[in-house]
């Protein structure tokens, strides 16, 4: 958390009018927004918080930091977001400088004060309520008249809904909504309650899941080494300690699961609870110390009694073994310790909070009674001794959770702000710093690993030329843009790989095993755009200035070698890629060789345009498939490098009718690789691919640099908000965490493996837009530096 002093209870305030969209109830409720006179508004909206916040230690608290955090890393071009903090009766802190106003909840006067400062200040669009009634139970009625006071669209989270309440607590419930504009819920099930059991009108209801931070999986046995656990079997917990959290159902557990395996070490991370510790003191832990020592469990428990920052707490979950949630709390409907353990790949055993049971169901978790220590012993026991459950069960959650990532949940709270303001104008998404670390950890000194297992390298997958091709286009771009030295080994691995691959006959193959050795595979699999993708790379790597001059001559003997076998090249795909490696080859050493050659491939696609187009479908084959920028991408460049007026007006025409099925007026939606587009039928609508989703971004660049219309660099920008989060999951498809890319966009979820193909695809598309940023206003970085 950052602790920075800044006193904010004394803001200077601007006067504000202006006047509210209309609120939409159900028949239950009548309005009671005032209407105020119209003013200009902002271009970035002001979003208030009214939360705890950190330094004060609550959930609340932590959480609301959490998501700011996010949403200002992801949107700060979008939104200016700031708090309203909430303390209690004798509390002061020193916050940070998100927090605008401070408000002391048990104060009667202050609410009343609170609104008028609101609506009186003109750069606030929308106010967001974390709530929980502990933090206005001494003033519920200040509060229900502060909501009513106030002139601001109003959005309302509830961290908790209580099921089959009495009449008092749905009139309280049904009296917040009513003058809410919306509201948040974390689970399903708290969705369900609140329609069925509140009566509250479902369109209202936005479902938004607690975030969970991104982790990079970090190996199990090295962070046991760094915190001496070596050789422990962990099982952990972790929060503000309270009589609520019922430690001592797995303490009680302890003695039988350590008959099976005495190398259990239960961690217990966290302080007691601050309002605890000030009513109580120490008497929770001071009981589970005396428990511990009466069931001789002093080797087998360890208390960690303080607040661990959060690297280091990610750190212990990475480590943990198996995870026990053991609220005995029948009425809590979500937690964020819950959510952070799943993410970090544990093994979950919980009691049946709605939460976890929305989440550990087929295989991924197991969910035992309240308080019940033998159920919870058994579980424990279980999966000690079945590490293929185990594995698993972290696979599942993993799977499960990945979509309530702090990235994805901020991408729910922006669009939910903009439906709540009204706002026409598009989200601008911040532009990630580059990062290499996922590309490093993916390479060896052999090439680039084809897959990976979540963010882990498969070596069993071997290697292709397809990747280390690419490969090699991606890191020859970023030495052009930063000159890191570093670059330079890779850039040689990548080569060498692809002049390993050429065999006697000057044919390129594809496929070679983790021990250097060509698979089978090579030989019955099509490798014509395997070859053309590796003379683009050699085309690309020849045309850059400032790589060795010994490299640059191997590569010019190498592509000579491979182009003997260019006339023999029918793939529609590969005479594409291959145009491209000698427009880029031209352009540096111009040589009549290279031109007659794409002459030759484009009056190719030429003969292939003319057979299958027509109006209404301006393309070169009967269907559309994959890779399919990468065809007028060509034949723009065969027209540059020709001066073939044909060529360019093909390129055109083809992109124009491609960009037609594939974007519309919600960003780009390539061409499914569950089924690909037919002439007059449609394809499916999932199944995306980051691959295609960079080949667009290519051709898109190509067409912008030769004609400045400022259309393509828009479509630019939406087609990399894709990995962003602007799609039909508006999910993250980059993980920013470890610098990979996700797999693919499927029709309900997000293939979570992050294998050579989906990195370099992010990394060729970052890459391409980076020398547009400083032009484009709405293009910006949130950090204008470089990660490696």
């Amino acid at each position: 958390m950052n602790n920075t002093s800044y006193n904010t209870k004394n803001t200077g305030l601007i006067l504000f009018e202006r006047q509210n969209i209309s609120n939409i109830f159900s028949n239950h409720y009548t309005p009671v927004k005032k209407v105020v006179p119209v003013q200009e508004k902002k271009t970035i909206p002001e979003v208030l918080f009214i939360t705890s916040y950190p330094p004060r230690e609550c959930g609340i608290a932590t959480y609301t930091s959490d998501l700011i955090n996010t949403i200002q890393e992801k949107f700060c071009q979008s939104f200016s977001l700031k708090v309203c903090a909430l303390e209690a009766e004798n509390e002061i802190y020193d916050y940070n400088n998100d927090v605008k106003y401070v408000i002391e909840s048990t104060n009667k006067e202050a609410y009343s004060e609170l609104a008028d400062k609101i609506n009186n200040d003109a750069l606030i669009e929308v106010v967001l309520i974390e709530h929980e009634f502990g933090l206005f139970i001494e003033r519920e009625q200040e509060f229900n008249t502060f909501l009513a006071e106030l002139r601001k669209p109003i959005i309302v989270a509830f961290h908790t809904v209580l099921p089959h309440p009495s009449e008092d607590l749905k009139a309280k419930v049904k009296y917040i909504v009513n003058n809410c504009r919306e509201v948040i819920v974390m689970t399903n099930q708290s969705a369900r309650i609140l329609a069925n059991d509140y009566e509250i009108a479902a369109h209202k209801i936005a479902v938004i899941p607690h975030g969970t931070h991104l982790v990079p999986h970090l190996d199990k046995n090295e962070l046991k080494e760094k915190y001496d656990l070596s050789g422990r079997k962990i099982l952990s917990t972790f929060g503000l300690l309270s009589e609520g959290k019922s430690i001592e159902t797995t303490l009680d557990a302890l003695p039988e699961i350590i008959k099976t395996d005495d190398s259990v070490l239960f961690l217990v991370i966290g302080k007691t609870h601050p309002t605890v510790k000030k009513e109580q003191g120490e008497k929770y832990r001071d009981l589970l110390l005396d428990k511990v020592n009466s069931l001789g469990l002093q080797n087998n428990v360890l208390f960690i009694n303080k607040y661990l920052p959060l690297p280091e707490l990610l750190e212990y979950l990475q480590l943990t073994d198996i995870y026990v949630f053991s609220s005995k709390d029948r009425n809590q409907a979500v937690s964020g310790t819950f959510s952070y353990a799943v993410s970090c790949g544990c093994p979950i055993i919980s009691t049946p909070i709605p939460h976890a049971r929305e989440v550990l169901n087929d295989d991924s978790g197991i969910i035992v009674d309240f308080e019940n220590s033998a159920q919870l012993g058994e579980a424990v026991t279980r999966l000690l001794n079945n590490n293929e459950l185990s594995a698993d069960m972290r696979s599942n959650g993993l799977h499960k959770i990945a979509s309530s990532a702090w990235e994805n949940t901020a991408v729910a709270h922006a669009l939910l702000f903009y439906k709540t303001i009204g706002q026409i104008t598009p989200l601008q998404y911040n532009l990630p710093a580059i990062n290499l670390n996922h590309i490093k950890q993916l390479t060896t000194e052999v090439g680039m690993i084809q897959f990976s297992k979540m963010n882990r390298p498969d070596i069993d997958s071997g290697y292709t030329l397809d990747d280390n091709a690419r490969a090699l286009i991606a890191i020859c771009m970023h030495y052009e843009l930063t000159g890191d030295e570093a670059d330079l080994k890779l850039i040689a691995t990548y080569y060498d790989f692809i002049a390993y691959c050429l065999d006697n006959d000057g044919y390129f193959l594809n496929y070679v095993d983790k021990h250097k050795n060509f698979t089978s595979q090579n030989y019955s699999t099509n490798l014509a755009d395997s070859n053309g993708r590796a003379i683009w790379a050699l085309g690309y790597l020849i045309a850059q200035p400032n790589l060795p001059v010994a490299l640059t001559e191997q590569a010019i003997e190498l592509m000579s070698a491979a182009l003997l076998k260019v006339n023999k090249m029918y793939s529609t795909r590969a005479m594409a890629f291959t145009i491209k490696g000698l427009y880029y080859y031209n352009k540096k050493y111009p040589n009549t060789e290279s031109v007659v050659l794409i002459k030759t491939l484009a009056n190719r696609l030429v003969q292939m345009y003319k057979h299958e187009s027509s109006n209404g479908w301006e393309w070169f084959e009967s269907y559309l498939t994959y890779a399919n920028s990468a065809l007028p991408e060509a034949m723009l460049m065969a027209g540059l490098a020709t001066e073939n007026t044909l060529y360019r007006d093909i390129a055109f025409e083809s992109m124009d009718f491609l960009l037609s099925n594939t974007f519309n007026e919600n960003g780009i939606k390539v061409i499914s690789n569950k089924s690909w587009m037919h002439k007059g039928k449609e394809s499916a609508h999932f199944g995306e691919q980051p691959i295609d989703v960079a080949y667009t971004i290519l051709a898109l660049n190509l067409f912008y640099e030769t004609t400045k219309k400022p259309g393509y660099l828009t479509k630019m920008e939406l087609a990399f908000n894709w990995f962003l989060g602007q799609n039909h999951l508006n999910q993250i498809v980059y993980n920013p965490c470890t610098g990979g890319c996700y797999d693919g966009l499927e029709e309900l979820h997000i293939n979570l493996n992050q294998g050579a193909e989906s990195t370099i695809s992010y990394l060729l598309s970052r890459l391409t837009v980076e020398p547009h940023l400083t032009r484009q206003p709405n293009m910006q970085k949130a950090k204008r530096g470089f990660s490696n």
